[in-house]
């Protein structure tokens, strides 16, 4: 069976009209970065002018040999750095836990308390295993309604977009980071991650796991007055 190999039209208006479609196409992929870039404009800030607020939630960014890789080093030490100016009071580490030998939100815990932020006001989230996912239980599990989030600039539009979608009032700190492979890689993945996004804040499904309610940023804020 032979396969047909697509031909350029043969007459003029056939060529404009795949011009145009093509063009049409583009426009349409671009329009959730689009979205996100415009909707987020007035929400990123950095470590030294970050609001003050009760909460910074971290998010995920894999481990390595069961330490956090560099780039969620990096979103650490951003949240460290803000608990010990005192614009944050609570930490909530949000990242995955699907398996018994993998565990993001014990290895990010231990991190922040090597560099100085108590234990008692870390609080952990298991199953944040998307951005989405993340930003829901924040609000609905453990009744997060405003928070500081940190991420790498290539994804802190999407994380601020979506915890806005999700009921918390959300400014964004995007750490920085190298420009190495990873970081292109991560910024490609944003063109088309900005496509679920859209869809996540249009549609607002459930996370893959939401649970009941959990009491520990109310804790962490009580045991710090």
């Amino acid at each position: 069976m032979k396969i047909r190999r697509p031909r350029w039209p043969r007459t003029r208006a056939g060529q404009r009209r795949l011009v145009q479609a093509v063009v049409a196409g583009c426009v349409l992929a671009l329009l959730p970065a689009t979205w996100l870039y415009v909707s987020t404009a007035d929400r990123l800030r950095t470590t030294a002018d970050a609001p003050r607020t009760d909460v910074a939630v971290v998010f995920g960014a894999g481990l390595w040999q069961g330490e956090p890789s560099p780039y969620l080093a990096h979103r650490l030490d951003a949240a460290a750095k803000l608990y010990r100016a005192g614009r944050i009071k609570v930490v909530l580490v949000t990242g995955d836990n699907s398996r018994e030998d993998y565990d993001e939100p014990d290895a990010m815990r231990a991190y922040l308390t090597r560099h100085g932020v108590p234990d008692a006001r870390i609080v952990s989230d298991y199953a944040g295993f998307d951005t989405w996912d993340s930003c829901v239980r924040a609000r609905r599990i453990f009744g997060v309604h405003r928070a500081v989030l940190i991420s790498q600039g290539f994804h802190i539009r999407r994380a601020v977009a979506l915890c806005e979608a999700a009921g918390v009032d959300s400014y964004g700190v995007g750490v920085d980071a190298k420009h190495d492979v990873t970081w292109y890689y991560g910024g490609t993945r944003e063109v088309f991650a900005a496509g679920k996004a859209a869809l996540d804040a249009v549609f607002r499904p459930d996370p893959r796991f939401l649970g009941p309610k959990e009491p520990g940023v109310a804790r962490a804020l009580a045991a710090g007055r």
